[in-house]
């Protein structure tokens, strides 16, 4: 044990565990916390090496994120989707960090370090967002100071486990490291199944934005539902004229007083439009009869050379909805 820490503390460890953090934390699907943990352990016998691993592993991340949040600054929309598009469960990644968002504002900068897959895509929204610089800087790196103090504290803690366990994982490493990829590939599988299945069950029924288009303009126009959240409107607030913007936390009570034989069509700006696929689903289940998905989303109708109206929404935070006392 002895040699393999000496191993690991010696001229190169500290190099490597700083390119892998910040690999990690740009988005590579590398776990950076079993390394931080193990980091954690290393310190707990060698502090000096834990003080510079924390400084190097906190510098890395945030010089990750400063990287994204510029990309997000140039290309808005267009680097989050990118993001999002790699992602397992695309429609999930997207709603569920513009939700954070909404919900905790800048503290979803600190607070999406600790939640997967938030902390890759947290950065360029950001600065899609347009949030200013000397802030994101100061709450990016007070996240990335606390996510490494926290698993390098943790590693250190459970230092005597971690190191009894690290020369039997060393000699177990080719068996370990086959299961890991065997349960990867069975779960990559089961969510692409999941996806191609709801994709393939809504493709016929799909509707063109130059369909949609010649129903607005034929005087028989349908319900146009925009099911965006309130975040994304901030990244781009651009929509369709009429529609009708629910997002799809409100799906279920916005849409009583429409009628179940009414033609609806559902947008929205996400990858594959799951989203929109997701509520168009939904709505059939409630017994909603003539319900489609636009092809192509919002870029779909934008790049067809369609009109569009812009909506300013005011973001409240949840704070400022606590009464004064």
């Amino acid at each position: 044990m002895l040699d393999s820490t000496a191993a690991l503390t010696g001229s190169w460890g500290l190099p490597v565990l700083f390119v892998y953090v910040f690999l990690a934390q740009a988005g590579l699907p590398l776990p950076a916390a079993p390394v931080l943990l193990l980091g954690g352990a290393l310190a707990a016998r060698h502090p000096i090496w834990g003080a510079q691993a924390f400084l190097l592993a906190t510098i890395a991340s945030t010089l990750a994120d400063g990287s994204w949040y510029l990309a997000g600054r140039r290309y808005g929309n267009r680097v989050v989707r990118l993001l999002c598009s790699l992602s397992l469960s695309p429609d999930s990644c997207v709603n569920d960090t513009l939700t954070r968002f909404g919900r905790w504002g800048n503290k979803a900068v600190v607070l999406a370090k600790f939640v997967p897959g938030a902390a890759t895509l947290a950065p360029p929204l950001a600065g899609a967002m347009r949030m200013n610089a000397r802030i994101y800087l100061g709450l990016t790196l007070l996240g990335s100071s606390l996510w490494t103090a926290a698993y390098l504290g943790l590693g250190a803690l459970a230092a005597p486990a971690i190191l009894r366990l690290l020369p039997v994982v060393a000699r177990q490493a080719r068996t370990a490291l086959l299961l890991a990829l065997l349960v990867l590939a069975v779960y990559i599988l089961f969510k692409w199944f999941e996806r191609r299945r709801l994709i393939v069950a809504l493709r016929g029924v799909r509707l063109e934005a130059a369909e949609l288009r010649a129903m607005m303009q034929g005087g028989d126009a349908p319900v146009v539902l925009d099911v965006r959240t309130h975040t994304a409107f901030r990244v781009d607030p651009r929509t369709i004229p009429t529609a009708l913007h629910v997002p799809p936390e409100e799906v279920k009570t916005r849409l009583v007083d429409i009628a179940r034989d009414a033609e609806i069509v559902i947008y929205c700006n996400c990858p594959n439009e799951m989203t929109a696929a997701r509520i168009a689903k939904l709505l059939i289940d409630q017994g909603f009869t003539r319900v489609r998905p636009l092809r192509g989303g919002l870029d779909g109708w934008v790049g067809a050379g369609y009109p569009v109206k812009r909506v300013e929404i005011e973001m409240v935070s949840p704070a400022a909805l606590v009464p004064m006392l």
